[in-house]
């Protein structure tokens, strides 16, 4: 696996010159050229990536997921993560644009904080940003003017304008990315039925007993997808994260089994994952405002 520590690294590995500044550069992806005779390609970058990319030929492995893309998409991917390519074979020359950006050039700026708060540089790769052409071109011209910008004499202005302006390109995706959750209302809805019926079929087989409360992590790695991405998905199409989705599903399944049969609370919770009955009472009347045996009891 190839490690790129600096800019200027990963610069000599795509046969580019050395970048114009040491802590962010924008690579025309049409002149990368990898310095390797591997057909796949696996890295660790120190830095951030975002690609503008059209025409790439390529299997890429990212998050766990593996995406086949040829039309234009933007992706993010932060510091220390892992990325694989498989070239395939193609007379087609790909396209667009690649900004690599330097923890270090954030350093003193509020956005060495809040870029953190931008979901999608955890996102998988297959769940990067379709864009509209009129929303490639406004990302183009932000692209565009960052390098305008650290091609300039630098000034003491310089580090805050760039800064502004990645501001806005990460404003413009989150905006793109809250677009995406609702117009792909089919696929997004499909992902709802899955997740319905994953809870269903965990807590019908009693999977819990043996595996306990499934976790946001298991359950968005059984629909094969990140777990930002599915809590993103999830608060825009329900209102409700994925830990409430889970919850809600264990208080339908523990007021089926309160009301259907003569289980006591204890036997409940330990079918439903729980390792003190306690926390399965706390919850359930968190949820509905009554305790378990209460709640049975309305039925009686």
């Amino acid at each position: 696996m190839h490690t790129f520590n600096t800019l200027t690294e990963f610069h000599k590995f795509c046969a580019l010159p050395k970048p114009e500044h040491p802590l962010i550069s924008l690579i025309d992806y049409g002149k990368v050229d990898y310095q390797t005779i591997e057909n796949q390609i696996t890295w660790m970058q120190n830095f951030y990536s975002i690609g503008l990319k059209r025409d790439i030929q390529a299997k890429v492995r990212y998050g766990q997921q593996e995406y086949d893309f040829d039309e234009g998409l933007l992706s993010f991917i932060g510091p220390r993560q892992v990325l694989q390519f498989e070239m395939l074979p193609t007379e087609k020359k790909p396209s667009g644009w690649l900004l690599l950006i330097h923890p270090d050039f954030l350093w003193n700026t509020p956005l060495a904080k809040t870029i953190k708060n931008y979901e999608f540089f955890g996102y998988a790769i297959n769940e990067a940003l379709f864009l509209s052409e009129k929303e490639e071109k406004t990302i183009v011209d932000v692209l565009l003017n960052i390098q305008q910008e650290y091609k300039s004499n630098i000034d003491k202005f310089s580090q805050n304008i760039i800064v502004a302006q990645l501001e806005l390109l990460l404003n413009y995706a989150e905006r793109y990315y809250q677009r995406q959750f609702l117009t792909r209302k089919i696929n997004n809805h499909e992902i709802l039925v899955r997740l319905e019926n994953l809870l269903d079929t965990y807590f019908n087989n009693e999977e819990a007993i043996d595996k306990g409360i499934p976790s946001v992590q298991f359950v968005a790695q059984s629909l094969h997808v990140s777990t930002s991405y599915l809590s993103s998905l999830l608060k825009v199409l329900t209102g409700l994260s994925t830990q409430q989705h889970i919850h809600e599903k264990l208080i339908e399944k523990a007021k089926e089994k309160l009301s259907t049969t003569q289980l006591s609370v204890s036997e409940i919770a330990h079918i439903l994952g729980f390792e003190h009955s306690q926390s399965f009472s706390k919850l359930f009347k968190n949820k509905t405002q009554q305790s378990p045996l209460a709640f049975r009891a309305s039925f009686n």
